[in-house]
């Protein structure tokens, strides 16, 4: 029974498609660990050898070279520091290096820009591979815990997404997010905009009461249900974009909410906080409300505001 169940598994190993990792940072190293747990066989390659060389002891193949990476796998994953260290480790031409994409598919999980990402694609084209573009929504820990949320977007061919789909999908979730390869880091770096706004917000309300009587502790809970409850609210904002009609569904109008500013400042300047994380969103709501904005509307036309 038991040489069976090996027998088995070596079989079921067999069919997981192989793949190739370049970079091996924090999150490339989860990513390396998870593909290897589910029994793809896996080549990785760093810059620095010895985190390639802990992956060795768990079972990945470690290439001596860039090139011996690539040349080991139709999947080419790249999880490097940023755009510049793509080119600098498989150069920006087939000359630069001599590293051969022919056939390769390429799906570069490094972070970067839409502009970057499309200008990648037409590298990759040019050097006769195959590309996908990825943006990560997660941190190492939630690698390859499905219950922990984190997901990727993709961008860029349907026909190579769904080609290697299952194999994406074992580390993280996937979201494909359509053929313009510039899509997924658009996602990405929209989604973690507004977390950064989020978290902004968040550090002036722990600083409006860091100096009274009032642990941080007994706030946090109350700041995070708060924040909960406020998020469904994007969907209104983003009803009224499509239609126009910014007017549709308020709740709180942009001429009551201007009003209530100057409490907020008052009080920050009471508390002896700098008003610098909310006042530049303050002053784009008063905008809106001179240069044209009805005051029974939302505080979508702020979105306007901010397109150059």
């Amino acid at each position: 029974m038991a040489q069976n169940t090996i027998e088995n598994d070596t079989a079921h190993a067999a069919e997981r498609t192989p793949v190739a990792l370049l970079g091996l940072g924090t999150m490339g190293t989860a990513l390396a660990r998870t593909w290897l747990a589910a029994g793809h066989p896996l080549t990785v390659w760093n810059r620095t050898a010895a985190r390639a060389e802990a992956l060795g002891g768990e079972g990945a193949t470690v290439a001596g070279t860039a090139a011996e990476a690539v040349a080991a796998s139709t999947l080419i994953v790249l999880c490097l520091l940023d755009d510049a260290s793509i080119g600098d480790v498989l150069g920006e031409s087939a000359a630069d290096t001599g590293i051969d994409l022919t056939g390769r598919d390429v799906v570069n999980l490094t972070t970067s820009t839409p502009a970057q990402a499309r200008a990648r694609a037409e590298w990759a084209r040019e050097r006769g591979a195959r590309y996908l573009d990825g943006g990560i929504m997660a941190v190492p820990p939630m690698v390859g815990v499905p219950q922990a949320g984190g997901y990727v977007f993709y961008s860029g061919s349907q026909d190579l997404f769904d080609r290697h789909r299952a194999t994406l999908a074992v580390p993280l979730a996937t979201t494909y997010v359509g053929e313009d390869t510039g899509f997924a880091a658009l996602h990405d770096i929209a989604l973690l905009s507004a977390m950064y706004g989020m978290l902004a917000g968040a550090a002036h309300a722990f600083a409006l009461v860091r100096k009274e009587n009032i642990d941080p502790a007994t706030l946090a809970p109350l700041l995070a249900d708060w924040l909960t409850v406020m998020a469904p609210s994007v969907h209104r904002t983003a009803d009224q974009l499509r239609t126009g009609d910014y007017t549709t569904g308020v709740v709180s109008t942009l001429a009551m909410q201007v009003a209530g500013t100057p409490t907020f400042l008052d009080t920050a300047e009471q508390q002896g906080v700098s008003p610098e994380l909310l006042a530049p969103y303050f002053d784009l709501m008063r905008r809106r409300l001179t240069e044209g904005g009805s005051a029974d509307e939302d505080l979508t036309g702020v979105v306007d505001l901010l397109l150059r």
